[in-house]
């Protein structure tokens, strides 16, 4: 199924000037852009939960609160695999070094939305990023603040089995249909990797209008496109019901799938050095089995 052709959106590039982030505290103004910050290229960096760093010297006191906080295995983990991955994505694209103390000094921290923003010695730096993981692995996109995308989304889910009832109950009727016709007929694709994708793409739009899954999923329709690159991205676009258009990409990488959408038309975003190969990655599940955090730990 190709994708539709959609006009383009402009809208004001987001200005950072301080503000309240998820703990009700002031954050400070924006820092300014240093030599090798991200440019108007956005960029992408993953990693799996196997090479997070002994030991928390890599967070900063604010992320360290927040992690001792946390009881449940999941949560803490998923909390500090997403910091990590953060801050390596900052490192990267920067140029700054990845021991404990220089990571320490980036803070992936959250705005009252949930949105995550990027702090360099406590104050915001001017960088849309946007996070999630699945099973173990993490990613991020991050673009600089103003470069023509406005606010990034992404999105990595597993291909796993999908119901009929969740292709019913979060899937516009558009979407249902593509997905147990066309999608499930391409040997390339299949249904539930594209039941997958489709969730994948909302949720990343959704990011992007600051939403999250608070909004019903059926109120933002993908449309796949088919338009494969050569570095294995292909386009989507997400139309949020009476309001914009979303452009993305998508790409599958072994047993995941990762979605990027933006607010205004990007380049797939390209990975950064060091990244982990998420083709190869293998989906672990390592707090099954011991789902509440020892005190004291």
């Amino acid at each position: 199924m190709t994708g539709r052709t959609h006009p383009r959106v402009r809208r004001p590039a987001p200005h950072y000037d301080g503000g309240v982030d998820e703990t009700g505290g002031a954050v400070r103004a924006t820092a300014p852009v240093r030599p090798g910050a991200p440019a108007a290229e956005r960029h992408w960096w993953a990693g799996h939960e196997d090479a997070l760093p002994d030991g928390l010297a890599w967070l900063s006191a604010r992320e360290g609160a927040r992690l001792d906080a946390m009881r449940f295995t999941k949560r803490r983990n998923e909390y500090l695999l997403r910091r990590w991955v953060g801050k390596r994505t900052v490192a990267a694209r920067v140029g700054l070094d990845t021991d404990p103390a220089s990571l320490a000094r980036i803070e992936v921290l959250n705005w009252m939305t949930g949105a995550p923003y990027v702090a360099l010695e406590g104050v915001v730096a001017p960088w849309e990023i946007s996070l999630s993981d699945r099973a173990g692995c993490a990613v991020a996109v991050i673009g600089a603040s103003g470069s023509g995308a406005g606010a990034l989304g992404i999105d990595l889910e597993v291909v796993e089995p999908r119901s009929e009832g969740f292709v019913t109950d979060f899937l516009t009727r558009a979407e249902q249909d593509w997905v147990r016709g066309p999608a499930a007929a391409d040997p390339g694709l299949g249904r539930d990797a594209a039941a997958n994708l489709v969730w994948s793409a909302k949720e990343a739009a959704l990011k992007v209008l600051r939403l999250g899954l608070r909004a019903d999923t059926r109120s933002v329709e993908i449309t796949v496109g088919s338009d494969l690159l050569g570095d294995g991205w292909a386009r989507f676009t997400a139309a949020r019901r009476g309001g914009p258009v979303m452009p993305g990409w998508w790409r599958r990488d072994g047993v995941y799938l990762l979605t990027v959408a933006a607010q205004d038309d990007l380049d797939p975003p390209t990975v950064l050095p060091g990244a982990t190969d998420v083709a190869v990655a293998t989906p672990v599940h390592s707090w099954v089995g011991r789902p509440l955090v020892t005190p004291g730990e």
